[in-house]
């Protein structure tokens, strides 16, 4: 599906927590259509809206959508150690699910930039030329970006975070509040890097980097 058609397509909205919250003021910010919110929880309470928008359901609820007019937006948050956010993207994908891409006007994203399916940029971030960013990867509030990052799929940036030039961050990191990655630090895939670590030097897959330690990452079920 072409970018501009994706463009215009009304969105359905995956989850109802916290990160969904930035998401639907996100959606409103520009002025998108949103159908509806699925989510397991609001639909065992008998919740029939959620910040205005209509309650379709659980996840049961996609089976009831066209996915050729319907676009989705993944407002699960990402957990250290789950997969679930990863999960609920590709099967949605598996089932013939687009998810747009999704910029704050407040944000800045250089014409150059590369962003995959259902990347997420937020409100005042800031992403420079020549980035490229792999699907369903968020970036989030103030986050900044600069030139020629590469951030692979699945990734969390979160609030404040600064990527200098030329970071590699690989599939599934998550890079916490705050964090500094000096120019060129590669961090590997799954690791997390802790909210406001500066990061001098390469960290390993499946690593927790916080001050001056590195650790393993314990991983969830969920």
């Amino acid at each position: 599906m072409s970018p501009s058609k994706q463009a215009h397509m009304p969105l359905v909205l995956l989850g109802a927590g916290g990160h969904a919250k930035v998401l639907f003021s996100l959606i409103k910010a520009a002025g998108r259509e949103l159908l509806g919110v699925c989510d397991p929880a609001l639909a065992k309470a008998g919740a029939s809206h959620w910040r205005d928008v209509p309650v379709l359901g659980g996840d049961e609820a996609l089976k009831t959508l066209d996915s050729s007019t319907v676009g989705l937006v993944n407002g699960i948050g990402q957990l250290v150690g789950s997969g679930l956010r990863q999960r609920v993207y590709e099967q949605a994908c598996a089932d013939g699910f687009t998810f747009p891409v999704l910029i704050h006007p407040a944000a800045w994203v250089d014409e150059s930039v590369e962003l995959g399916q259902g990347v997420q940029v937020m409100a005042g971030a800031i992403v420079q030329p020549d980035v490229r960013i792999g699907v369903n990867s968020v970036i989030n509030t103030r986050a900044s970006l600069d030139h020629d990052c590469v951030i692979a799929a699945h990734v969390h940036i979160a609030p404040g975070a600064v990527l200098c030039g030329g970071v590699v961050v690989a599939q599934g990191a998550f890079i916490g509040s705050g964090a500094t990655l000096i120019q060129g630090v590669v961090i590997g895939a799954r690791s997390v890097v802790g909210a406001g670590t500066v990061v001098v030097r390469e960290v390993p897959p499946d690593s927790i980097v916080k001050g001056l330690s590195v650790r393993p990452v314990p991983l969830t079920d969920s």
